[in-house]
């Protein structure tokens, strides 16, 4: 069969214009309705490309994101190119869309204290029996983007790498960290090689212009905050 008579698989596309190496490299808000439906149904037919086929479904539905959720996958197999796995696809894709949108969105923590970090850390590793190594990831706003187990080690120690913390935060956009970790012991304040694994950290988020902001000791009923104590 010659490539003209052959339907239009997105591979078949130059990089630049593949949805899916446009969402990898620019991020899913930079596609359009139609390229991310394209995606779904990943061809389209003997005649037009993913994307044109996706094009010309929306504009059945005035381009009502909402309306095409309605179509029933009978509906949807009515376009020429549209058999029923790719109907499947299309339906599941827009219920999921529909569950997200009906969900209750959570609360993003905001840390405005040391206390707001030690509620989060405490249920995590307050009460271990080992320490463990744990990162909160903030925006501008101080709204945690993500928390991050970094290491687990033995009941006195566990071993830190800068390059795992920090590829992290470049990876989450965070533009401040605030580290935790716990004794089992119970006992709360700092080792001296948590003191230099702090400076360390602090150095090294200077340098990639991401703020340390505070590093907490946790045990099962106290804590202890470098910031608080003027020694971050």
């Amino acid at each position: 069969m010659s490539k003209l008579n052959s339907s239009f698989s997105i591979k078949e596309w130059s990089e630049n214009d593949r949805p899916r190496e446009k969402l990898i490299a620019k991020g899913k808000n930079a596609l359009t309705d139609a390229e991310l439906i394209a995606i779904l149904i990943s061809s389209g037919n003997r005649e037009e490309s993913a994307v044109a086929l996706s094009k010309r479904i929306l504009a059945s539905v005035d381009h009502e994101i909402n309306t095409l959720g309605k179509l029933s996958i009978k509906q949807l197999m009515n376009f020429k190119g549209i058999g029923e796995a790719k109907a499947i696809t299309i339906v599941a894709g827009l219920e999921l869309g529909r569950r997200r949108r009906d969900e209750n969105v959570p609360v993003v923590p905001k840390i405005t204290c040391s206390k707001d970090a030690f509620h989060l850390f405490h249920p995590i590793i307050g009460d271990l029996e080992h320490e463990e190594f744990w990162v909160l990831f903030l925006n501008n706003a101080n709204k945690v983007i993500q928390k991050k187990q970094i290491s687990v080690g033995g009941k006195t120690g566990t071993l830190v790498d800068a390059r795992i913390v920090f590829r992290s935060a470049l990876e989450y956009g965070a533009t401040g960290i605030i580290l935790g970790h716990n004794h089992p012991s119970g006992v709360v304040l700092p080792s001296q090689s948590d003191k230099m694994l702090t400076q360390k950290l602090k150095q090294a988020g200077i340098t990639l212009d991401i703020n340390l902001l505070d590093h907490l000791v946790i045990t099962e009923k106290n804590y202890f905050s470098f910031a608080d104590e003027s020694i971050i």
